[in-house]
C-alpha cells in the first residue's frame, strides 16, 4: 500500500483499525455450477442480505494483548465476538440454542423407547443419554466456529477453507472466506456432526479405559507406572489464551448442563505451566514459574516411574537460535534443565515426524519437521560427579561412533536429515552429561546445560568439518570459501592465500571444474552449472566437493536412479559425500540460507534410496566378491 507515495506504516493502520475505519468488502461468491463450482462478482444486493444479520449475542470475553498469538486486538478487535461477521454470529447463537432443544428431544425419545440405565430408572437414563450426545453436538458446533470465523481464509490452490486455527495463534486476515453453514459443501454443520459420528465409531467397544484429570505436580494415580508425556514447550503456545476461542461457544451450550465446569466466563490460567511474561510480570519470572513448575511435575514422574521402562517425553521445537556454531533454543535449555534437575539422565533425543509439510511454517522453509522425544531413566542416586575435562574427553570418546550411527542409519532404518541431526545428536552428548551428579568446571561451580549443549555441538561440528582428515585439499578450500562467501564473488588474493593454507592453489581448484576465476574475482559454481556429461572415470582429479554437487544435479535433475547410477561409479567416495552433505547443511543453516540447504537435506533424505540404486548398477571399479 502506498500513501502519497510513501509506504502506509503499521501503525497508522493500527490507528485507523482501532479508530473504526476498517471495514469490509464482499469480493467474490463461490457457488455449486451443473459441472462444478462457479466464481460470480457480487452485487450490491448480496451485501446487503450479508449486512442484514442481527445477532442477539456475541462472547464479551476479551483477547490477550499479546501479538505474538493474537494480531486482531492491535486493529481494534479486542474481544472474541468481533472475530465473526454479525452472520457468522446469527448462525453460532442458533445452532447453541438448538443444541438445547435437541437435548430435550433425545431425552424425551429415550424415555419413550424404554430407556434403562443399570436399573436407575427412565429418567436418569434418558438424562444421562441427552447429555452426552448434546456434548457431542457441543463439539460440532466448535467445529464450526474454527471454519466460520474471519480469520479463515480460502485455499486457492486447494479450492477449500483453511480454518482458523491453521496454526497455533489467531493472527490478522484480510481475505477471509465466508462458509455456507446449511449447504452440501465444505464448511457446513452436517460436516462438523460426520466428523464426530467418525470419531466415535473408531473407538474401541470392548476395552476399557481410565482418565483422570489432575496436576501433574501432584497426581499420585499409581505406583510404577509406564509414562509417555508431551509437556507444555515452554512459551511456544499459549494453550490456555488460545482455547477461549473454543471455551465461549462451550459454555454458551453446556453451561446449564455442566455449570461447574463452565463456572468461570473464560479458561482458567494462573496454573497453566506455561512461560508466559505478560502473566508474570518479565521473562525472567516467567522462566522461574515454568523452571520450578515443570521441575516439580518431572521429579513427581520421575518418583512414580516403572524402574523397568524408559519415561519418553516429546518436545516440539520453534524459533530456533545459531550461536556459536549450534542450535540452541531458550526454552529447550530451561526444559532439559528440568529435566535433569529431577533426577532424570536423558539417554537420547530422537526426532518424531510429526510436522505436516503443508503447514503454514513450513512453506518455502526448513523449518525443522519433527518433534524430539527425549528417552530417560531415573538417575542412580548413588552417580557422582566428574570434571569438565572428563567430560570433554568422553565426547571426543564417544560422539563420532554415535555420530556415526545417526548419519549412516542401523539396518532397515533412514539417516537422520541434517535438518533434524541438531537436535538428535544432543542426545549422546546429554547421555554423558546428564548420568553424573554434576559436572565442575575449574572454580568448582557445576556446567549448567547450556555450557553442556555449547560442547556438544562443537563435537558434532568437529566431527562433521572437512578439517577432520576425511577430505582433500580442495574441498576443504571450497568449504571455507563457501562459509565466508556463499556463492558470491570475492577477492583472488583472499582465495590463494586460504587455497596455500588447505594445500591447494586457484588454479588448481578451477581445473578442477569447482571454481570460477577472472578480473581479480573468483566463484564457486552452483550445482546447476556443472556438466551434464561429467564421469567420474574419465576425470583425473575429483574433489569430494565437485563429486557431492554433481551428485545433487544428477538427483534434482535425472531423479534418484540416476544418482544411484553416478555413485556407483565412485562408490569410495560415498561416505566423504555424506558427511560433507551434513556438514555443508550445518553451514547453510548457520547463514540462514533456506534454498541451498534444502538441495543438501534433499539428498540425506533420499540417500539409501541412492545407495540400493546405485548396488543394483553394480559398483565400478569394485570388487563385490573374492576372486581365488
Amino acid at each position: 500500500c502506498l500513501l502519497s507515495g510513501s509506504p502506509i506504516e503499521p501503525k497508522y493502520i493500527y490507528a485507523e483499525a482501532r479508530a473504526g475505519h476498517m471495514g469490509q468488502r464482499l469480493m467474490a461468491i463461490v457457488a455449486e455450477g451443473n459441472r462444478g463450482r462457479v466464481y460470480l462478482a457480487p452485487t450490491e444486493k448480496h451485501e446487503d442480505i450479508a449486512s442484514q444479520a442481527r445477532p442477539e449475542w456475541k462472547p464479551e470475553v476479551e483477547m490477550p494483548a499479546n501479538p505474538r498469538w493474537f494480531s486482531p486486538p492491535m486493529y481494534g478487535m479486542t474481544i472474541y465476538g468481533d472475530l465473526f461477521t454479525p452472520r457468522q454470529l446469527v448462525a453460532l447463537t442458533t445452532f447453541s440454542d438448538l443444541v438445547q432443544e435437541a437435548r430435550e428431544k433425545v431425552i424425551e425419545d429415550a424415555c419413550k423407547s424404554g430407556w434403562d440405565d443399570d436399573g436407575q430408572g427412565l429418567d436418569a437414563g434418558g438424562t444421562a443419554y441427552g447429555d452426552a450426545v448434546v456434548v457431542y453436538l457441543a463439539f460440532a458446533l466448535d467445529k464450526g466456529a474454527n471454519l466460520w470465523s474471519t480469520i479463515t481464509s480460502w485455499m486457492s490452490d486447494r479450492g477449500a477453507f483453511r480454518e482458523t486455527f491453521a496454526r497455533q495463534a489467531i493472527p490478522m486476515v484480510w481475505d477471509f472466506a465466508e462458509s455456507n453453514p446449511l449447504s452440501n459443501s465444505g464448511g457446513n454443520f452436517s460436516t462438523a456432526i460426520d466428523k464426530g459420528r467418525m470419531a466415535v465409531a473408531f473407538l474401541p467397544t470392548n476395552a476399557q479405559g481410565r482418565a483422570s484429570q489432575q496436576d501433574a505436580g501432584t497426581q499420585k494415580l499409581s505406583a510404577s507406572k509406564v509414562i509417555s508425556t508431551d509437556p507444555p514447550y515452554y512459551d511456544n503456545i499459549g494453550y490456555a489464551d488460545l482455547s477461549d476461542f473454543f471455551y465461549v461457544w462451550l459454555r454458551s451450550s453446556l453451561k446449564l448442563i455442566y455449570p461447574s465446569l463452565f463456572a468461570t466466563l473464560a479458561v482458567p490460567k494462573a496454573e497453566e505451566l506455561v512461560a508466559t511474561p505478560y502473566r508474570h510480570g518479565s521473562k525472567e519470572k516467567a522462566e522461574g514459574f515454568f523452571l520450578e513448575g515443570m521441575k516439580k511435575a518431572l521429579h513427581n514422574l520421575a518418583e512414580q516411574a516403572h524402574p523397568a521402562f524408559p519415561v519418553s517425553i516429546y518436545y516440539a521445537f520453534k524459533q530456533s537460535e545459531t550461536k556459536e556454531g549450534s542450535t540452541t533454543n531458550t526454552g529447550w535449555e530451561t526444559f532439559l534443565e528440568a529435566v535433569i534437575q529431577a533426577g532424570f539422565s536423558i539417554d537420547g533425543t530422537w526426532p518424531v515426524r510429526t510436522e505436516g509439510s503443508g503447514r503454514i511454517l513450513a512453506k518455502g522453509t526448513n523449518a525443522l519437521a519433527s518433534s524430539v522425544v527425549l528417552v530417560c531413566r531415573r538417575r542412580p542416586e548413588e552417580s557422582e560427579s566428574i570434571a569438565r575435562k572428563e567430560f570433554q574427553r568422553q565426547l571426543r570418546r564417544e560422539m563420532p561412533e554415535a555420530l556415526e550411527a545417526m548419519i549412516g542409519g542401523s539396518e532397515g532404518a533412514s539417516p537422520i536429515a541434517p535438518v533434524d541431526l541438531a537436535q538428535a545428536a544432543i542426545g549422546p552428548g546429554m547421555a554423558i552429561f546428564s548420568q553424573y551428579e554434576a559436572v565442575l568446571n575449574q572454580d568448582g561451580s557445576c556446567m549448567t546445560v547450556h555450557d553442556a549443549l555449547i560442547l556438544i555441538n562443537r563435537a558434532i561440528t568437529e566431527y562433521l568439518s572437512p578439517e577432520s582428515g576425511s577430505f582433500d585439499s580442495d574441498t576443504q578450500f571450497c568449504s571455507a570459501w563457501f562459509e565466508q562467501y556463499g556463492w558470491t564473488k570475492g577477492p583472488f588474493g583472499e582465495a590463494d592465500v586460504l587455497a596455500r593454507a588447505k594445500g591447494t592453489s586457484v588454479d588448481g581448484a578451477v581445473e578442477a571444474g569447482v571454481l570460477e576465476s577472472g578480473g581479480g574475482k573468483v566463484r564457486l559454481l552452483k550445482w546447476k552449472e556443472y556438466p551434464t556429461d561429467w564421469d567420474p572415470a574419465q576425470d583425473e582429479c575429483t574433489p569430494v566437493w565437485e563429486a557431492l554437487h554433481h551428485m545433487i544435479r544428477r538427483l534434482n535433475e535425472d531423479g534418484e536412479s540416476a544418482a544411484g547410477e553416478l555413485l556407483a561409479r565412485m562408490p569410495e567416495k560415498g561416505e566423504p559425500l555424506r558427511q560433507l552433505a551434513y556438514h555443508l547443511y550445518t553451514l547453510c543453516e548457520r547463514n540462514r540460507w533456506a534454498e541451498d540447504a534444502r538441495a543438501y537435506n534433499e539428498l540425506i533424505g533420499v540417500w539409501h534410496a541412492i545407495v540400493t540404486a546405485s548396488h543394483e548398477v553394480g559398483h565400478k571399479g569394485e570388487s563385490l566378491e573374492l576372486d581365488f
